[in-house]
């Protein structure tokens, strides 16, 4: 029993550990109905398999290229560690929404440790349908019984300290002698997600908005500051400008890449952006590329949760 403790679950989508843990997430994914958007659950079904059997291969190529592992599992295991060693008033969980440890596991674990005051805390600042509504939506329909009381974060991009976790990197890996273009690269959703109500982008542009201000009042200054998306698959419009659009304005030019939708590296990170944009970038004639660290588990991220979840 843990006492006066209530739980704090932190809520991502998970990452493969090896080739068949791929084929798990890739078939979860795109099983999900927030993710491909058809009613008929068979069909959607057929559609999944069909998707996942031609994309397997590829997307193994790329991990293998990152050590063969997603780096999110490690990483958010340290996470959970800190948060348990410095958040007092909690005990600390994870639930992946593809590929362990997942949502009825976790409730087992909670249930075994005798608390049943849950706080969910989707690792994701900015709210989305594809990401926090699913990931809230699997965890509280994985409940099996009654007597917990659930509640949820549904963003946190505004948070101060948050956002000067985020600064404080940009600052880290800038030198002060040379002129950047700054782009914050967010996971690109399909255009009619958005149209559907989904306020994703809309949020991405505050936050933006919001980061500008607080690296101008620190005397920061940028050649430009950019929004752009990246990670675009299939032949629906996404979300525009593609960072590979993006990247085409800066040859000859020193650019730094912050991941303003992710808060855990990643393949999404590691893979697209510290290699295959890297490519990119280089074959463009970019000066300097540089590609920013998610916050992780880093101790300005833990006052960051600590701040968030007082209220």
């Amino acid at each position: 029993m843990q006492k006066n403790k209530k739980a704090l679950v932190l809520l991502n989508m998970g990452g493969a550990r090896n080739k068949d843990e791929l084929k798990m997430f890739l078939t979860n994914m795109f099983n999900d109905e927030n993710i491909l958007t058809i009613n008929i659950d068979f069909i959607r079904s057929i559609i999944a398999n069909f998707i996942v059997k031609k994309r397997l291969d590829s997307a193994w190529e790329n991990y293998e290229k990152i050590g063969n592992a997603s780096p999110i599992n490690p990483l958010t295991e340290k996470l959970v560690d800190k948060c348990n060693e410095k958040i007092e008033e909690f005990k600390t969980y994870q639930a992946m929404r593809y590929t362990p440890p997942f949502a009825n596991d976790v409730l087992e674990q909670i249930k075994k440790d005798g608390i049943n005051e849950i706080l969910l805390f989707p690792l994701y600042a900015q709210f989305s349908t594809t990401t926090t509504k699913s990931s809230v939506q699997d965890f509280i329909g994985n409940i099996p019984y009654e007597g917990f009381t659930v509640k949820y974060i549904e963003e946190f991009y505004k948070n101060d300290k948050f956002n000067d976790c985020i600064v404080n990197e940009v600052i880290r890996n800038i030198d002060d002698k040379k002129e950047y273009n700054l782009i914050f690269s967010a996971h690109g959703l399909p255009q009619k997600i958005v149209k559907k109500g989904d306020p994703y982008e809309e949020q991405m542009n505050e936050h933006v908005e919001i980061l500008s201000k607080k690296l101008d009042e620190k005397g920061i200054k940028f050649k430009s500051i950019n929004l752009a998306y990246q990670s675009k698959v299939g032949p629906l419009k996404w979300l525009e400008p593609s960072l590979e659009d993006m990247l085409k304005n800066f040859k000859d030019e020193n650019v730094i890449i912050y991941p303003i939708s992710f808060i855990v590296d990643n393949s999404e990170t590691d893979f697209e952006l510290d290699i295959e944009y890297r490519e990119i970038a280089h074959k463009l004639g970019i000066s300097e590329y540089k590609v920013c660290r998610c916050v992780n588990d880093s101790d300005e991220f833990i006052e960051a949760i600590k701040d968030i979840i007082k209220n």
